[in-house]
């Protein structure tokens, strides 16, 4: 599978394997493991996490089904994110739900995160949603101690736009090396806004977080969703393609920003169905005429 190289010596596989819904597959410890293992044959050997997954338990399963292996933990980049706080049962310190970016915030999640992985290091650590009383001051040191400490090797963000970015960045003595956002044929926000141009500006790869859009692709009854469908089921005929799914990532794939869908699903079949898409090459016809069925008219 192709790499998406973010820094000198941190690199990406094209394809990412999300674990926001692990809790709900109800999966034991040796089917977990079973999963990650199928990843790394098909390639893919980044795996997104959150703290706040699954009600703060993702993260502890999935270091529960490596640690029956902890060797695969050298063949893979873990990914986690914090910053986000929701009251639970398994963190009764947390009041309300907010966001907090504060310097003993950060340290405390990346803390807690390498004890559920049971790993030493984080590859990249990214800050989930732009906290709008955030002090960027306490961010960049809290990235500062954590990379001098060797706890996380690489920092970026999550959907964040291109001023929220830009901002962080200026107080950072490194660079953000991705921002995770969300992007599909259904959802251009990001395409329309400039996010995704501000990417290719900084020369930032774009982890892209619900490709299929959710999955109301397949199902939802609006004008969009319908003429979406049309258009996916004929190109898909065109390339070959088994199913819309393969070219609704076929169409992140073929973009020029480098975009690195991250797969929800913990099935199999649908996973290699994203690891087909790479497979697939669209003409620029068949790119512009999903835009189009996108935005519900052509392009000026």
């Amino acid at each position: 599978m192709d790499r998406i190289q973010l820094a000198a010596d941190l690199s990406f596989s094209r394809i990412i394997q999300g674990l926001w819904r692990l809790v709900d597959w109800k999966q034991s410890k040796e089917e977990t493991l079973a999963l990650i293992e199928f990843c790394l044959d098909k390639g893919i050997t980044t795996f997104d996490h959150a703290d706040i997954y699954g009600n703060y338990t993702c993260e502890s399963l999935f270091g529960e089904a490596l640690a029956l292996k902890p060797s695969l933990r050298q063949k893979m980049e873990l990914v986690t994110k914090c910053g986000i706080v929701l009251p639970s049962a398994n963190r009764p310190h947390h009041r309300s739900h907010h966001y907090n970016t504060r310097k003993e915030h950060i340290i405390r999640s990346v803390e807690q995160s390498l004890k559920n992985f049971g790993t030493d290091t984080i590859d990249v650590l990214l800050i989930h949603r732009p906290d709008p009383c955030m002090d960027p001051e306490q961010v960049a040191e809290a990235f500062d101690q954590l990379k001098r400490e060797g706890k996380v090797r690489y920092f970026g963000v999550s959907n964040f736009k291109r001023h929220q970015f830009n901002m962080l960045q200026s107080y950072l003595d490194f660079p953000l090396v991705t921002n995770q956002i969300e992007v599909s044929a259904y959802q251009l926000e990001n395409v329309e806004d400039g996010t995704l141009n501000h990417c290719l500006e900084k020369r930032i790869p774009p982890m892209v977080w619900s490709p299929l859009a959710g999955g109301k692709i397949f199902d939802a009854r609006d004008e969009k969703a319908v003429r979406l469908r049309d258009t996916l089921a004929n190109v898909a005929s065109q390339i070959g393609a088994d199913g819309i799914d393969e070219v609704l990532y076929a169409w992140l794939l073929n973009h020029p920003a480098k975009m690195m869908p991250i797969v929800g699903s913990g099935k199999q079949e649908r996973i290699g169905k994203a690891v087909q898409a790479l497979t697939h090459t669209l003409t620029l016809d068949q790119w512009f005429e999903i835009l189009h069925a996108s935005m519900g008219h052509e392009v000026p």
